[in-house]
């Protein structure tokens, strides 16, 4: 294939790069291939058992599965209407029961059937499935490769869609405009704007940038990026513009204060060009109105919504009753929220919030009180409903409680908040949606909503969302960064093993870390066997003279390990100087309203040879599947400075209380243990294959996180056992 020097794609999918099409060959008609499709099911027909053609009807896949039992002949047309049904339940049974008969007649090795297919497992969530399939077809045309592509997309994998892309190019296959539309939402989704501008590319040379779906792609990528000019320019160079295209516009400028005028202005623009709004313009426009505090406007927009039957959208409702509680209406927007049926955690949110912003506004102490005592009110009545509060609920009502000074509410919502954050208990897509969703809803988030979001995105590894909300953060709402939202990304880059980026993100930024940041760096250095980085950490860390002895513990660990002697002197006589005393290890348990506490190695409970006996058994069984201790030297309370004996691995207090749990209660109940310090990386590698071997879901909360095992793995992904 003819080409020129590939680009490098950065970001997304890894070490991948697109290769040019030769530029003097056209890709092939989309349109030919569907007019093909759609001959297909023009000519479908079902066939009786003589034969004879009868007239084509609509059949249920039930209906159809038992004519394909009974042996009758059909065309392989007549998969097609099935598999758009199983598509459109979401059924990913009955697919696979029409793909298994498609089989054992010999239609899979028709393409466009065989694509119909690959659509439908990417639609029922299969990714696998399709991809296998893929690999297994004969034959493809740009319609399968792009069912691949936006089905990846579609389940969150747009890193997946960006590698099949390349594959594509490189196959010598040219993209239909459906493609590049596909492969700019896995860009948005990535948040990737450099590869989104090569995609950008293909479409000027193929000429299909005046496509209006493939301006609408191009308008939602720089615009979700936060690069406003180029969306804007995308945004004037579709020739049709329709609702989508229009409503992508004014939704993007209602997330930027700097663009609320002319998201107000493109709104009448809207209007004049004849095109009907819908909810979503609608929300986008109550929200522009909210930024801009203009209550006659937002009841203008307000009476539209009833002028075309949306006025009980929740997502419309809540801006209107979020721009009421802005104005200090708050009868208004009381009544508002009352009058509605159905409600989402964000209809809470907004009026916590709403009440809990104007507090700041209000005449007196005496108004402000009040409007944070109606604050703690509603958010007392959501805990009593059938939904939970979020992160910004707990943010909102916890700034309510600091201002009040209500000292006993804002332990008890502490608490709480411990128990229910998504991001700590290995659901941070939730939490990263939800912040979206607040957004959407015209909320304005604060410092303590940017640490939980940032946190979730450390989680789950999602380096370019956060960077981009970072970003945003600072430029956008004009926040300075404080040490836990610097904190939030130098872990994730610890987790993912980028330690020159997380070293380079403190130069960067300027940035002095503190005591937690360096121990977290030592420890990420440690474990991804970066020593040199490591030691130097080390170095930065003891001229803060820390004050945990899990610090201590941690670096004495590494230099005993690597037999720095002189060092581990060092450290232990600055421990004795800071009279730290010795780490303590302690677990424990409640079975049947007892608590049980364990320390390491502890031989206190009745039952403890069953406990050693069962442990001794668990960990030899581990071992067969892949189980591998650490070999870190323990520290006992009573080593001196010389070279400690080295030792077997101890059993650590949180392993005993687990072994209890095993014994007391019955099969597949779940076992919650609770731990004073940090859980070492021998114990948590252990437990994992314990919730494995056990079939039981074990969960631990050390003291900085909660983990939760499963089929031997945990939800924090193994980024925390670092120590």
């Amino acid at each position: 294939m003819a080409s020129v020097p590939s680009l490098a794609v950065s970001g997304g999918a890894a070490a991948a790069a697109i290769p040019v099409a030769d530029a003097r060959r056209l890709p092939p008609s989309s349109v030919a291939v569907a007019d093909k499709v759609s001959s297909y099911s023009r000519s479908l027909q079902s066939v009786d058992k003589g034969g004879s053609e009868s007239p084509l009807r609509s059949l249920d896949v039930g209906e159809a599965m038992g004519m394909l039992r009974e042996g009758k002949t059909v065309q392989s047309a007549m998969y097609v209407p099935l598999l758009h049904q199983c598509a459109e339940s979401g059924s990913h049974s009955s697919a696979r029961a029409v793909h298994a008969h498609m089989v054992k007649t010999g239609t899979d090795a028709d393409m466009f059937v065989a694509t119909s297919l690959v659509n439908v497992y990417m639609r029922c969530g299969a990714c696998r499935d399709a991809r296998r399939l893929f690999d297994e077809m004969p034959e493809t045309n740009v319609v399968t490769w792009t069912a691949l592509i936006t089905g990846y997309t579609l389940n969150s994998q747009p890193e997946l869609a960006v590698e099949v892309f390349v594959e594509m190019l490189e196959a010598g296959r040219y993209p239909s405009h459906f493609t590049l539309g596909g492969m700019l939402n896995a860009c948005s989704a990535l948040y990737n704007v450099e590869l989104g501008k090569q995609v950008h590319g293909y479409t000027i040379k193929y000429g299909a940038e005046s496509i209006t779906s493939m301006g609408n792609s191009l308008c939602r990528l720089y615009a979700k990026a936060g690069n406003m000019e180029s969306a804007l320019r995308a945004f004037r160079r579709v020739p049709d513009k329709n609702l989508i295209t229009w409503t992508t516009m004014i939704s993007a400028c209602a997330e930027d204060e700097n663009y609320v005028e002319l998201g107000l202005s493109l709104f009448l623009d809207m209007l004049m060009d004849g095109v009907m709004p819908n909810e979503f313009t609608l929300t986008s426009v109550m929200s522009l109105c909210g930024t801009r505090l203009d209550l006659n406007l937002g009841k203008q927009v307000q009476a539209f919504c009833f002028k075309i039957g949306c006025q009980t959208n929740i997502p419309v409702k809540n801006s209107t009753m979020y721009l009421y509680l802005r104005k200090g209406e708050t009868e208004e927007a009381m009544r508002l929220f009352e009058e509605m049926d159905d409600v989402s955690i964000i209809t809470w949110n907004a009026m916590i919030s709403g009440y809990a912003q104007i507090m700041d506004t209000a005449k007196d102490d005496l108004h402000a009180r009040s409007r944070g005592f109606q604050a703690l009110k509603i958010f007392r009545d959501l805990n009593r409903s059938a939904m939970k509060p979020d992160l910004f609920t707990f943010s909102s009502i916890l700034s309510v409680c600091s201002y009040m000074m209500a000292l006993e509410q804002g332990e008890q919502i502490h608490a709480q908040t411990i128990k229910t954050g998504y991001s700590q208990h290995g659901h941070p897509q939730q939490a990263i949606q939800l912040f979206e969703d607040m957004r959407f809803a015209g909320v304005r988030p604060n410092e303590i909503t940017f640490v939980s979001v940032l946190s979730a995105c450390s989680y789950a590894g999602l380096v370019n969302e956060a960077e981009h909300y970072f970003d945003m953060m600072k430029h956008d709402y004009k926040i300075v960064p404080v040490v836990d939202h610097y904190g939030c990304m130098i872990d994730m880059f610890v987790r993912l093993g980028r330690l020159e980026d997380a070293f380079s993100f403190i130069k960067r930024t300027g940035f002095e870390p503190n005591e937690a940041i360096w121990s977290s760096l030592v420890a990420g250095c440690r474990s991804h066997g970066n020593m040199d980085l490591a030691f130097y950490a080390a170095d930065r860390l003891l001229e803060l003279k820390p004050k945990g002895v899990e610090t201590y513990v941690l670096l004495l660990n590494m230099y005993i390990s690597k037999e720095r002697w002189h060092d581990v002197a060092m450290v232990r006589k600055l421990m004795k100087q800071e009279d730290l005393g010795i780490l303590r290890d302690r677990s424990w348990i409640t079975i049947k309203d007892k608590v049980y506490f364990f320390r390491a190695n502890d031989m206190t409970h009745d039952r403890c040879d069953d406990l050693y006996q069962l442990l001794e058994n668990l960990l030899e069984k581990a071992k067969m599947i892949g189980y591998e201790p650490y070999q870190n030297v323990e520290l006992s309370e009573s080593e001196d400075d010389e070279k400690p004996a080295s030792g077997s691995v101890k059993h650590h207090s949180e392993r005993l209380a687990v072994a209890l749990g095993l014994l007391e209660t019955p099969p597949g109940a779940t076992i919650r243990v609770t731990k004073n310090i940090t859980m070492c990386r021998n114990c948590h590698s252990s437990i994992k294959f314990f919730s494995l071997l056990s079939n039981r879901e074990i969960i631990v909360r050390d003291s900085k996180r909660l983990h939760k095992f499963r089929d031997g793995r945990c939800s924090c992904g193994d980024f925390s056992a670092l120590l």
